[in-house]
C-alpha cells in the first residue's frame, strides 16, 4: 500500500443543506480524493483532474469547498483542535496544496 498524498481525519463534511458527518476522513490517494465516513464508508470520491476546491467564504477558518461529480461539500477541518490553538487553517492549506500538486483544479 502507498502512503497518502493527504489524509486528514475528524473532518465535518457538509453537502448544503446538512452535515452528512462530524468527524469523516478526507484523503487524497492514488490521483483520487476520497470522502469517507467515520466509519470508512466512501461518501464521494473523483480523479483528482475532475475536483474543483478552494477556501470557503464567510465560513469558520479552516474550511475549504470542494466539487466532486458536480456536488458541493463544504470541508471544515481541525474540529478536535479547535479550542487548543486551532489546526484548521494548516490542515485546510495543506488540503488544497495537495490537491494542486496531485493534478486538482482550484477556483
Amino acid at each position: 500500500m502507498t502512503e497518502p498524498d493527504f489524509s486528514a481525519t475528524g473532518v465535518r463534511i457538509e453537502r448544503w443543506p446538512r452535515s452528512l458527518t462530524r468527524a469523516g476522513e478526507v484523503r487524497i490517494e492514488d490521483g483520487r480524493l476520497a470522502l469517507l465516513t467515520s466509519y470508512g464508508r466512501e461518501i464521494d470520491s473523483a480523479p483528482v483532474g475532475a475536483v474543483r476546491a478552494g477556501r470557503a467564504l464567510f465560513a469558520p477558518p479552516g474550511s475549504a469547498v470542494a466539487t466532486l461529480n458536480g456536488a458541493r461539500y463544504r470541508l471544515t477541518m481541525g474540529q478536535r483542535e479547535r479550542g487548543r490553538g486551532g489546526g484548521g487553517p494548516v490542515l485546510s492549506g495543506r488540503f488544497l496544496e495537495a490537491l494542486r500538486k496531485a493534478g486538482g483544479g482550484r477556483d
